[in-house]
């Protein structure tokens, strides 16, 4: 993944931050000059409390503010070990095989892995890399100055070595989490659009499928009369325009909908079909033709909008394929509101489903998709004793069973 790049900043906001860095240097140099061999214990606290002012420059340019660093802390190692070593010479004592330098020395160390840390988890791979080389680099080049005897110089690298890596390492983990969320994100959203477009697919070929299908039928019988029988003709034209004013109402709301957005919608939104509007649906398809026996099972009382909206378009789809693939002239919808579920069947007594041209497209894929989405059950194919059902049991949620 590619570093994000740098949010524009105020020049003036940048400039104060190296202002900042810069200071820290000087104050650090004028901390090790005057206290000299002094610069041990709570002696460091002053030189520990100057880091804040390296804080701004290591949040926004860490390489920066890690090569001030760097410098800064060579230079105070070397200066704390000369000062040190020029006044043993005045008194006239042997120096020791480890100097106090080593303790300005590894609070420096400290310091500078916490700002490769900084770099590892906001740049890529190589630049953190390389930064943790000049880091290990310039400590190691540091304890030459504190450390005598091959054995402590060794042992003082190695953990100095240790502690860059392990920096380096929480770095490259904290980048890594960020990255991982970052791309889980990116595939929740990429995960959300599917669904609704898959949902408005949904919705789409529920209202407009259902509504050719009558319009078919309705039409072919008023061709077939509209000379014998000018009124039942007349009767197929209305019932075409009843149900073209339907559909472009639905589709009316459904683009109000997709433009809910927008502040000044054009199209109003109107309420989404329930289970209270099968009524019309059946009446609409005896206008073409075909009977339809609706039994209610139940206590009938309202239930979450995705129910009803679901249990309706279930219905009307299986209508829908009824009318169009089967050679059926009535079927029969069932019901059930039982106190843990909706349960609602469909048959008929057509083709069955070796006959239906419909039984493998998105009519059934749409039900059954409604039905996995409320975490419910649906079962479609032939009966044993000729035609074909359909099956759903949508649970409800405990609130409203």
């Amino acid at each position: 993944m590619k570093a994000p790049p740098d949010a524009p900043r105020s020049p003036v906001v940048e400039t104060l931050a190296w202002c900042s860095g810069l200071a820290y240097v000087a104050l650090l140099y004028v901390v090790a000059l005057n206290e000299g061999p002094q610069l041990t214990g709570m002696r460091l606290l002053p030189a520990a409390l100057l880091a804040v002012l390296l804080l701004p420059l290591v949040l926004r340019r860490p390489a920066g503010a890690l090569a001030l660093l760097l410098v800064a802390s060579f230079a105070a190692t070397v200066l704390t070990d000369s000062v040190m070593a020029a006044d043993q010479h005045v008194l006239g004592i042997a120096p020791p095989a480890q100097t106090q330098a080593w303790q300005i020395a590894f609070l420096q160390a400290v310091l500078s892995d916490v700002t490769v840390g900084r770099i590892a988890a906001v740049r890529p791979r190589l630049v953190a890399t390389l930064a943790a080389l000049a880091a290990l680099g310039t400590q190691i080049a540091g304890a030459s100055y504190y450390r005598d005897g091959s054995s402590s110089f060794l042992a003082t690298s190695a953990f100095l070595a240790l502690m860059t890596v392990t920096a380096w390492t929480v770095g490259r983990s904290v980048r890594e989490r960020r990255r991982h969320a970052a791309d889980l994100r990116r595939r929740t959203a990429e995960q959300a659009v599917v669904a609704e477009r898959l949902r408005i697919a949904r919705e789409l070929h529920d209202m407009v499928a259902h509504s050719i299908g009558v319009i078919a039928i309705q039409a072919g019988a008023g061709r077939r009369v509209i000379d014998t029988q000018p009124a039942e003709a007349r009767n197929a034209l209305a019932a075409i325009e009843d149900t073209s004013r339907d559909t472009l109402a639905g589709l009316r709301r459904m683009l109000g909908a997709l433009r809910q957005a927008d502040p000044n919608p054009g199209a109003p939104h109107g309420p989404a079909p329930t289970l209270g509007d099968v009524e019309a649906l059946v009446r609409r398809s005896r206008d073409a033709g075909l009977r339809v026996d609706v039994v209610w099972r139940g206590e009938r009382r309202a239930l979450p909008a995705e129910l009803e909206l679901s249990g309706y378009r279930i219905i009307q789809e299986a209508i829908t394929n009824v009318a169009r693939h089967s050679t059926a002239d009535a079927c029969r919808v069932t019901v059930d509101c039982s106190p843990d579920d909706l349960s609602i069947e469909i048959t008929d007594e057509g083709r069955g489903g070796s006959g239906l041209p419909g039984a493998a497209g998105y009519g059934l894929t749409g039900m059954r998709e409604r039905a996995a989405l409320l975490h419910g059950e649906f079962t479609a194919g032939p009966r044993p004793e000729g035609g074909f059902r359909v099956a759903v049991r949508l649970p409800l949620p405990v609130a409203v069973a």
